[in-house]
């Protein structure tokens, strides 16, 4: 069958730009199909996150040629520090405390702000002979024809392709129109999240402070500024994001305290509610899904992107490596590769941030004993500090090449 396309992908966030450039380096044709116009996607101002990106991904940013176009405005985490306790009441006496001088391969991660990331990707696929993009156009329509898969546009065009990939997000339209299903839950939580400016500089420390009510990352940004995610319950995060900006710091101070000086708001504030949602399955005829299209799960330990970023190493080099071989990449039984790679794994992810935020997000005495005394252990065994190290920086598991900072 000819095609329009090898790919098509459904999704211009950042997934699905990581995985067009890494397959049109070896040799595919994409087509990236995104709702919103460029120039919105491309705005400054289109968005007020911070991504942790683990050393792992940002080994995968530099392979595809990311890192280049971000690294001056890329924050390296040197250390981390947990810890557990009440707003106003300061932190437990026990914590875990992780530096980056324990391991040999350097920082654990780098903190990166959305605004740098999207212009970024933009500008690398523009300048990516191999990528086709549809902006402003939403899919409507999906099908398998004859040795390939097919998609409708909301203006009545069509694109073909050997397969269709869904990075659309925790509400996939591709998900939904090829009938997969989704498991999952609502926590009952909102994200608050924010950027601050504060007066003492933060020596490149991430910090994640749990309370009953849900946790509180800052993490570093370039500058005297820190990136905030800040779990509350619904009613209260509702009450608190419609204060202005002087009661928004206000309610901030007590949980965020005095450590890092005064504080006040650099830019937006944003909301995100937080819930937990993974297809039934990552795969069906002529189609795969990455990224939150595949696995939503809670902020807890900012393995969002790292977890996308994995599914895109992980399905480049297996359609890569089928087409080498002269398969179809479109073929169930590559697909299946893929999802054997990436299932058990994301799963294993989805399962443990939820349990850890059950763990923590309350304020049982039994349970806060527990937990205390659990990450007093960690912090005390370097055994245990180095893998959970390991594990934070993205070294751990079965790793793609694209991870290991190697091409395909």
């Amino acid at each position: 069958m000819e095609t329009d396309t090898d790919i098509i992908i459904v999704g211009g966030g950042l997934n699905g730009p990581a995985l067009a450039l890494a397959m049109a380096q070896t040799g595919h044709r994409v087509t990236v199909i995104d709702a919103l116009p460029t120039e919105t996607r491309g705005d400054a101002a289109f968005d007020g996150r911070g991504y942790a990106l683990a050393l792992a991904s940002q080994r995968l940013l530099s392979v595809i040629g990311i890192w280049d176009r971000v690294v001056a405005d890329a924050q390296p985490m040197l250390e981390i520090k947990v810890t557990d306790g009440h707003a106003g009441q300061g932190p437990s006496p026990f914590f875990m405390h992780f530096d980056h001088a324990e391991i040999e391969e350097g920082p654990m991660g780098y903190m990166v702000e959305d605004r740098h990331l999207r212009p970024a990707f933009l500008d690398a696929m523009n300048s990516e002979p191999g990528i086709a993009q549809i902006s402003g156009r939403s899919v409507v329509a999906q099908s398998v024809v004859a040795a390939g898969a097919s998609v409708t546009l909301d203006d009545g065009a069509q694109v073909t392709s050997r397969i269709l990939i869904g990075s659309d997000g925790r509400n996939s339209g591709t998900a939904a129109r090829a009938g997969i299903k989704r498991t999952g839950w609502d926590y009952g939580q909102t994200a608050l999240v924010c950027a601050i400016a504060h007066e003492k500089p933060h020596e490149g420390i991430a910090h994640q402070f749990f309370m009953p009510p849900g946790p509180l990352a800052i993490l570093p940004l370039t500058g005297n500024r820190s990136s905030i995610v800040w779990s509350e319950r619904a009613q209260d995060a509702k009450r608190i994001n419609a204060l202005d900006d002087q009661g928004y710091l206000a309610a901030l101070h007590p949980r965020f305290g005095d450590f890092l000086g005064d504080i006040s708001l650099a830019g937006g504030r944003f909301t995100y509610p937080l819930n937990l949602t993974i297809a039934n399955r990552f795969v069906d005829d002529r189609l795969a899904l990455i990224g939150d299209a595949a696995h939503g799960v809670h902020p807890i330990a900012g393995q969002g992107l790292n977890a996308g970023l994995r599914d895109v190493a992980a399905l480049a080099e297996t359609l890569t490596m089928a087409t080498r071989r002269g398969e179809d990449i479109g073929a169930q039984s590559v697909l299946e590769r893929y999802q054997q790679w990436r299932r058990f794994d994301t799963t294993t992810l989805a399962l443990a941030t939820d349990a850890f935020n059950r763990l923590f997000s309350n304020d049982n005495a039994l349970l806060r004993m527990g937990r205390d005394l659990g990450m007093g252990l960690v912090n005390a065994v370097p055994r245990l500090r180095r893998g959970f190290i390991r594990e934070a920086a993205g070294l751990t598991g079965d790793l793609p090449r694209l991870m290991q900072g190697k091409a395909i």
